[in-house]
């Protein structure tokens, strides 16, 4: 079963289950083969440029394409309710792939101010060397994106759910600005994950994801993919992909296709998790807020309930201490581990000092920094949930907390 090849509407539980598969024609094998083959015996000569490969051209090598890596696409695709998908080595080489593809010296990108920083330290410093104009923008204000856009505006670029202030963008909206200037409109939906949202049917021409993360989903491979229609994935998959040459391993793939199958069940599980922890931080005297969208007091939750199906595991809180209460939580928690990433089956948390991420990563200042310190305060601890039982997690930080 293919969800480019087979034209049933299949709902979206048997897609992660199925799509891109198929039983193995020889061995009848009902599992997905892993060919981890770096290159292909060819039956007929072949161009050897990224130019000149035809849209149906057997495997060659595995930087163009791999059979294992393509199962993978093809079920990121069905997903997505996209035509094309492309994966990489990790979410930054996916990010870096559409970045340098579409954008050359002179073009001017507009980001979201309020994004993963692995992405806002690319494009401030890297980008802008190499004459990139690079424009930061409160994507909740859409009269600021409005008074961004420029006649060389190449591509806008948003993250929703916002890392870490768990903003949201409405990716309509943005959408619309973005082609209303020639533009072109990328979001990185990695919190969400395909369950969540489908950019793709909102007006994105791009969606990013870190497979690490939830579409893995068990913290042991790392992976990236970017979603498109046929005609914009061709740069992404020549220049990005063939040239830059941050390809996925086909184990890799093979690991995070097999987490996509549960992932349908594992969001519900993550959403009704993180649902049941942001009411008991809500509720702790310490606490001073808690950022989840699923919560109505989130500021943009009516937008949330609007454009996601599913809330996610993710949520950021400010508490009394702040940074702190770091050492604390690395010592005290036995079931949350302090550490980096997210979306795992076991919960991460971590802190994110507003102060620290200006100097290093977003430089706001003015009315950007006014409406980051809105949501983030002095800084946050960001929580992602997991899958353990919520009245472990909520007496695990109870104990931390008190």
């Amino acid at each position: 079963m293919s969800a480019t090849k087979n034209p049933r509407p299949f709902r979206r539980n048997t897609l992660a289950v199925h799509a891109g598969e198929a039983p193995d024609p020889v061995t009848r094998a009902s599992a997905p083969n892993l060919v981890m083959s770096s290159t292909f015996v060819m039956d007929e000569p072949a161009g050897f440029s990224a130019y000149d490969i035809p849209e149906n051209a057997p495997y060659i090598y595995s930087r163009w394409s791999n059979p294992t890596v393509q199962q993978l696409e093809e079920k990121m695709a069905a997903l997505e309710g996209g035509e094309a998908c492309r994966c990489f080595a990790s979410g930054m080489a996916a990010t870096s792939a559409v970045l340098l593809s579409l954008l050359s010296s002179g073009d001017r990108l507009v980001m979201s101010d309020a994004n993963y920083p692995g992405t806002a330290e690319l494009a401030r410093n890297d980008l802008s060397r190499l004459g990139i104009d690079v424009v930061t923008v409160n994507f909740s204000d859409l009269n600021a994106v409005e008074r961004a856009m420029s006649v060389n505006t190449r591509l806008v670029w948003g993250e929703s759910p916002a890392n870490p202030t768990m903003r949201i963008t409405d990716i309509a909206a943005i959408a619309d600005i973005a082609h209303a200037h020639d533009a072109r409109f990328a979001i990185d939906s990695t919190f969400a994950t395909p369950i969540a949202t489908q950019p793709l049917a909102l007006g994105a021409d791009y969606v990013i994801h870190s497979l690490t993360k939830y579409c893995c989903g068990h913290g042991d491979a790392m992976g990236g993919a970017v979603l498109a229609s046929a005609e914009h994935m061709h740069p992404i998959e020549s220049a990005g992909q063939i040239h830059l040459g941050g390809v996925i391993s086909p184990f890799n793939a093979w690991l995070i296709n097999r987490g996509l199958a549960t992932l349908p069940m594992r969001m519900q599980a993550h959403e009704q998790n993180a649902l049941a922890v942001a009411r008991f931080l809500e509720s702790h005297p310490r606490v001073l807020k808690v950022l989840y969208p699923g919560l109505e007091s989130h500021p943009h939750h009516a937008l949330a309930k609007k454009q996601m199906q599913n809330f996610s595991g993710m949520l950021s809180f400010q508490v009394e201490g702040g940074a702190g209460l770091a050492p604390k939580f690395m010592e005290k928690l036995e079931v949350i581990h302090y550490a980096v990433s997210l979306g795992h089956h076991r919960s991460l948390i971590c802190w994110l000092g507003t102060d620290d991420l200006m100097k290093s990563t977003y430089h706001l200042a003015g009315e950007q920094l006014d409406a980051y310190r809105e949501f983030a305060g002095e800084g946050v601890y960001r929580l992602s949930v997991g899958l353990e039982d919520p009245d472990d997690l909520c007496e695990d930080l109870a104990r931390a907390l008190d």
